[in-house]
This record gives structure tokens, C-alpha cells and sequence, in this order.
């Protein structure tokens, strides 16, 4: 990239872009209420500091969320994010996704959870209708009566789900630079990027930051075109430190498992306790959904029942909170809204139907639900192919087939 590049990061317009997205749900806030109160000289001021090199990072705030699970979050400064997003939209974005591959989904325009949920739905089908095109053939070519598929097993496989330990805290400060080098040759980004890398302890780069989600969906980025190209693996996706290998011979799958623990212990990161070998027949974990293949081809998506459980109980707890005025009924419609919405990607709606009344007879106050047809439910579904009837939605989830 040319030296000029670095202009487009202190650009003043670029800044103003990145100052509204840094805004977006923030704008009640003492510290973006104040940045905004005095935005030209703000912007100004940032342009220049950038542009001389006297700009610095300012310390972090850390504190914990317990949500999925507990994890330490450090945020910066508004003014950081402002930067921070105009360095990523401007450099980091067209410089790194030339390089990622079709199934990276994190942090990528056109892409996200939904996308690789429609992937994966769409590679079970492939897998399943491959091996199924190529059973048949068999059986012809041998004169052989034609099985039924669930006495060819044409659903049967395994599934290699692994899951890096502690990522975003074990990332090395080194080979992170290494790789940005490759992208980007402008020593004034370089500049930046290493002071934002740097300006928390080696390893780990902080969770909070906009420049942290593209520094982690990169450094994998090496290990994505290693298990597609070498280890040819054409069943793969990956969100963030979250990914899965899908083969019909559990031995290669034993072989793979082994070739990416070498590759991701040469960047200091290791596999954590949940990656393992699963029979596909047992459906895969993966953004929020457990996703089954039935002896038909047909997929099944259900939301995970720790997603069901905690929504339920936090139902119950926000009831209690806006008893007591510490929040508002807009805010638990919005929370229950996005919840809604997620679980109407799967074939859910019968949970949906369930926890809408439960949300009724906690929130009678609440207008949410009014009005909504039931066939809405269905109609909010993302997939787009063969979709299970309930009575295959029922013996795929039998006890039997756990």
C-alpha cells in the first residue's frame, strides 16, 4: 500500500464517518455527549495529532461481563474509536479480506452468524447428497437394488469442532505484526497499528477495541487456507476461534485434529477441552444453533438449550428490574425482540410460541406481541432449502439418536 494511504486514517471525513459509527447506541453517554458537543475542534484535533504523530492511545477501563460466560473487557476512550474505525474501514478491511476465504464469517460485510448458519446448512446438504449421488452409482454399475438411505447411511460422518483456548488473550504481539506487514506497507500505519497492538501486555490484544475483532478474524487467516488447501478439506467454516471440519473418515478428521494443533501452537495458541470428534448424526454446535442432518437430507435447526433456559430466566429478572425502575419496558422489549428474532432462524416455533407467553404473562403492559400472526414465525426463517416436517424433527431428536 502507498504511503498516501495513511491520509485516508486522519482524513477529516473519514474521521466524522468513524465518529458515527463509534456513536450508535452511545449517544446518552457524559463522554460522547461531550466529543460531540465540541466536534469540529475534536475531529480537528485528532486529524492533527495523527497526521504529526503525537496521538496516543489512552489507558483502558476494564471490567467483567458474565454473558455468554465471563470474560475481562477493556474499552478505550472515544476518541480511540473513532480512530480505531476509520483505521479499519479505510485500511484494515480492503487490505485483509482480499486474503480471507468464502467461509470466514466474523466482522466482514455480507457476512456474520446468519451467513454461516446458511453454510453450514448448505454444506450438510452437499455432503449428504454427494455421497448419496456417488451410493447410487455404486449400486448401479454393481446391479444392486437401490437402499433406502437410511440403511445407506448416506447422513453418516464426523465432525471436527474445535475451539481456541482463551483467544483473544493469547494472541502474540510478534507474529501479529508480522502478519499486518504482509498486508500493509505503510510505515505511518505500521506506526499506528503497532502502538494499538502494544498499548496492552504481550500476549493479548483487548476484546473491547474495534482493531481487536479484525486482528483476530486475521490471525487465523493463514490456518483457514492451511485446512482448505492442504489438509483439503472442502466442509469447513470458522467464526472467529470457533470452527468445524466436516469428513466422512474419522481417521483423517484424528490426522487434521493433530496438523492444527501444530499450526496454531507455532502462533502460541492451543485447542481448548471442547474441541473433539462428534458423529454427525449428532449435529454440530455452531453460532448459536445445533444443527442436525436427518436421513433424508433434510436439516434441522434448534436453538441451543442453554440459549432457551437463560432466556427464560432472564424474562424473570428483568420482571423484577422493572419493578424496581432500574429499567425501562422498551428496553426489555428491545432485549426479548433481538431474542426473537435469533431464535426465528431455526425451526423453533413451538420455544417461540412458549416464550412468548411466558413474556406475555410476565409483561402484560407490553404491546410487543400485539398483532403478530403466528405464521409470522415461520415465515422469519432463514432456511432455504428442504426443511424437516415435525415428525422428522421429533426422531432426529429422539433420545435413541443422542
Amino acid at each position: 500500500m502507498a504511503n498516501a494511504d495513511f491520509e485516508r486514517v486522519y482524513d477529516f471525513g473519514n474521521l466524522y464517518a468513524g465518529f458515527l459509527k463509534a456513536r450508535r447506541g452511545k449517544r446518552q453517554k457524559e463522554s460522547v455527549a461531550k466529543f460531540e458537543a465540541n466536534l469540529l475542534e475534536a475531529l480537528c484535533l485528532l486529524s492533527e495529532m495523527l497526521k504529526n504523530k503525537t496521538y496516543h492511545p489512552s489507558d483502558y477501563f476494564v471490567f467483567k461481563v458474565y454473558e455468554p460466560k465471563e470474560r475481562i473487557v477493556m474499552t478505550n476512550a472515544f476518541k480511540d474509536k473513532v480512530v480505531q474505525h476509520s483505521l479499519c474501514d479505510n485500511i484494515y478491511e480492503p487490505a485483509f479480506s482480499r486474503a480471507f476465504i468464502r467461509d470466514n464469517y466474523a466482522s466482514q460485510r455480507g457476512r456474520g452468524t446468519h451467513d454461516g448458519l446458511y453454510r453450514l446448512e448448505e454444506f450438510m446438504r452437499s455432503y449428504y447428497f454427494s455421497r448419496k449421488a456417488r451410493g447410487e452409482a455404486e449400486c448401479r454399475e454393481e446391479g444392486l437394488p437401490r437402499q433406502s438411505p437410511r440403511e445407506a447411511g448416506y447422513a453418516d460422518g464426523w465432525v471436527l469442532k474445535c475451539d481456541i483456548g482463551k483467544y483473544f488473550y493469547s494472541i502474540q504481539h510478534e507474529p501479529l505484526k508480522a502478519m499486518v506487514r504482509k498486508y500493509i506497507r505503510d510505515p505511518d500505519i505500521l506506526w499506528l497499528s503497532d502502538m494499538i497492538i502494544d498499548s496492552t501486555a504481550n500476549p493479548g490484544i483487548p476484546i473491547g477495541n474495534q482493531t481487536s475483532q479484525w486482528f483476530a478474524v486475521m490471525y487465523l487467516s493463514g490456518m483457514d487456507h492451511f485446512i482448505k488447501e492442504k489438509l483439503g478439506i472442502r466442509y469447513y467454516g470458522r467464526y472467529m476461534d470457533d470452527f468445524y471440519l466436516i469428513h466422512e473418515d474419522k481417521a483423517y478428521l484424528q490426522y487434521c485434529r493433530g496438523e492444527i494443533e501444530k499450526f496454531v501452537g507455532e502462533l502460541g495458541l492451543r485447542l481448548n477441552q471442547k474441541t473433539n470428534i462428534f458423529p454427525l448424526r449428532n449435529g454440530i454446535d455452531f453460532l448459536g444453533f445445533h444443527t442436525y442432518l436427518t436421513d433424508s437430507g433434510k436439516v434441522i435447526r434448534k436453538v441451543r438449550r442453554s440459549s432457551k433456559c437463560n432466556e427464560q430466566q432472564k424474562l424473570k429478572k428483568q420482571r423484577g428490574l422493572l419493578d424496581a425502575g432500574k429499567i425501562t419496558l422498551t428496553q426489555v422489549e428491545q432485549s426479548y425482540g433481538s431474542w426473537r428474532s435469533h431464535a426465528a432462524k431455526g425451526n423453533c416455533y413451538h420455544l417461540i410460541r412458549q416464550t412468548d407467553a411466558l413474556f406475555k404473562n410476565l409483561f402484560k403492559e407490553s404491546k410487543l406481541l400485539d398483532g403478530k400472526k403466528e405464521s409470522g414465525i415461520i415465515g422469519e426463517s432463514y432456511f432455504c432449502g428442504y426443511i424437516a416436517s415435525p415428525d422428522e424433527v421429533r426422531e432426529t431428536l429422539s433420545d435413541d439418536r443422542k
